[in-house]
């Protein structure tokens, strides 16, 4: 029978509108934090940042997400599963470069696999060997959530993000987009649906390295990487983007907007300079959202 769902908290450091890891996870290269959204959970907003785990020759083992308590601040992980026949549970070895947040439907990009679904509904505690086995051998215990469908979507899926009215009303409408090295990438805006993803348009920003895509209003915002050095973000409407001023943590991801808090979330990746870094509406020039 399944074990109650029952978190192990442990803190975060919280400066100013940043939150960093407390422990090894700060400088592990087992395991790299990815994507990011923010949503409901136990009745407590909270920031999902999404991991994969892989080993030496970089084959992904595990995935798993880490819930943050916003007004604590504290964290507690759900490893991510895939149930196989007789129930037996796998973990999801995904890339899962980004999140989208959906009540009880958590979105993670599958690189070059689609989209995956996950049931927070249904989050529950497995021991022993299955732990082990869904964390890449890291834990005896831990919280899962089983994957639901794939979706399959003509893209790289290498990222995803919601979109917001200019008022900061969340729509059922995603931007899923492209990590390029050598070409420039491509984004997808998606209407959100009970089958899956149905399109309603095509960007091409003309941009290679893209690691996340949200949208507020007729404006899209576009994380872009390079290497260790500060990433950079962009913004504007249609194909036509324009550097922003804000820089980006080195190694940026996934972003995500936060109209509750007033917030544009993006976050690093790389080991010794990992940080949840958050960028204030005010600072962006975004006039409307759900505190005005």
């Amino acid at each position: 029978m399944p074990q109650p769902h029952r978190p192990s908290w442990r803190p975060v450091l919280r400066r100013g509108a940043d939150l960093r890891w407390l422990t090894a996870r700060s400088w592990t290269n087992r395991w790299y934090p990815q994507g990011v959204d923010t949503g409901v959970l136990q009745g407590r907003r909270m920031l999902a940042i999404s991991w994969f785990r892989q080993d030496r020759t970089r084959t992904h083992l595990a995935s798993r997400v880490s819930f943050i308590d916003l007004a604590r601040p504290r964290r507690f992980d759900v490893a991510l599963a895939i149930e196989g026949e007789g129930g037996t549970l796998e973990p999801a070895r995904s890339h899962v470069g980004g999140l989208a947040w959906f009540g009880d439907r958590l979105f993670a990009a599958a690189t070059k696999q689609g989209i995956w679904e996950f049931d927070l509904a249904g989050i529950r505690s497995v021991r022993g060997a299955v732990a082990r086995r869904l964390t890449g051998g890291a834990r005896s215990r831990t919280l899962v959530a089983v994957r639901t469908r794939v979706h399959a979507v003509d893209l790289r899926c290498s990222f995803i993000g919601r979109v917001f009215d200019d008022h900061g009303r969340p729509l059922h409408r995603v931007l899923i987009g492209e990590f390029r090295s050598k070409d420039a990438g491509r984004i997808g805006e998606f209407d959100l649906t009970s089958d899956g993803f149905s399109p309603r348009r095509m960007l091409e920003p003309g941009l290679r390295h893209m690691q996340g895509a949200v949208g507020w209003g007729e404006e899209i915002f576009v994380s872009q990487s390079d290497g260790l050095r500060a990433g950079t973000l962009w913004r504007g409407t249609g194909d036509g983007l324009q550097r922003a001023s804000l820089p980006l943590p080195a190694g940026c991801q996934d972003l995500a907007l936060d109209a509750d808090d007033r917030v544009l979330w993006s976050l690093g990746e790389h080991p010794w300079r990992r940080v949840v870094h958050g960028i204030r509406f005010a600072e962006l020039g975004i006039a409307h959202g759900r505190r005005t």
